[in-house]
């Protein structure tokens, strides 16, 4: 062999063989069949999962939606702080009212304890003006004896 010329084959050599060899076919063709359900398969579940992808994407879309109404909701809520400060004004005003009312009601009682203790006094001031006077003492000659005293 001279060195000019070369063992290796060129493409366009080998191109023309392509159609002829029936090995390579058949083990093209073992293959092609061994590789072909998986790549159906993984080609099954892409479209699967781009099907999925897009269900997924229309919920995050309605979701997104929802959560956009309750922060404008949750945004437009009304100032409630006017309304608490009046209730708690009013509050304080009928406790001071409330104690008015129990100071009043004490004094009440006071006075009328008060009225109770002088017309006792006066009942008994009356009582005693109106008896006789014991200068004069009546002698009883019956044989009964005071009631407040007796016994039955």
């Amino acid at each position: 062999m001279d060195d000019t010329e070369s063992t290796t084959t060129s493409a366009d050599e080998n191109t023309g063989n392509l159609c002829d060899n029936p090995t390579r076919d058949t083990l093209a063709e073992g293959l092609l069949g061994l590789l072909k359900p998986t790549v159906d398969q993984l080609d099954d579940r892409v479209k699967a999962t781009r099907i999925a992808q897009l269900e997924l994407k229309q919920q995050i879309d309605s979701l997104n939606e929802e959560l956009v109404k309750v922060r404008e909701a949750l945004n437009n809520h009304p100032d409630l702080d006017p309304y608490v400060k009046k209730l708690i004004a009013a509050k304080h005003k009928v406790t001071v009212v409330l104690n008015v009312l129990q100071a009043s009601q004490d004094r009440i009682n006071e006075i009328r304890r008060m009225i109770v203790k002088e017309k006792s006094v006066r009942t008994t001031v009356v009582q005693t003006t109106l008896q006789p006077s014991p200068q004069e003492p009546e002698q009883s000659t019956s044989s009964i004896a005071p009631e407040q005293g007796s016994i039955n």
